[in-house]
């Protein structure tokens, strides 16, 4: 990481850059079709039983447009299937196939070795302490007023 940053959005935005780019390197490295940042953020925000395209696009914090694309193009690789909603006619759930849970073991695994490698770079201490204030509740985004 650049640590050219001078504040903690920057920060967290390269860490998570890091991350990314380390998988995907590793992906084309496997031989794996490359995807989108996208449709790498699809699979990791997909509930078990189906998750509605809007669901997704909230998740992410993209546009409802920018997260049908990333679906569709991973529908057409058979990686997810749209089936209905048992609870809304309107409403279509986003799932992975079969094919799609196989092909994303081997990033699941990746990113697992990826952690490791950080914990030996920065240490246990940490990385658990990093961990720890990542998956604290920070509570409601502050309304900040201009001073």
């Amino acid at each position: 990481m650049s640590h050219r940053a001078a504040n903690l959005p920057q920060l967290l935005s390269e860490a998570r850059r890091w991350f990314e780019d380390a998988l995907f390197a590793s992906m084309e490295a496997a031989g794996e079709q490359p995807v989108t940042t996208a449709q790498a953020s699809v699979f990791a925000m997909l509930d078990a039983e189906g998750t509605t395209v809007s669901e997704l696009a909230r998740r992410i914090g993209v546009t409802r447009q920018t997260a049908h694309q990333a679906v569709h193009g991973l529908i057409g690789r058979g990686l997810l299937e749209q089936t209905p909603d048992p609870d809304s006619a309107r409403r279509r759930l986003i799932r992975t196939t079969a094919e799609g849970q196989r092909v994303h073991q081997r990033p699941q695994a990746t990113i697992r070795v990826i952690d490791s490698v950080l914990l030996e770079r920065i240490g246990p201490a940490r990385a658990r302490a990093l961990r720890e204030a990542l998956t604290d509740d920070w509570g409601e985004p502050p309304l900040v007023t201009a001073p």
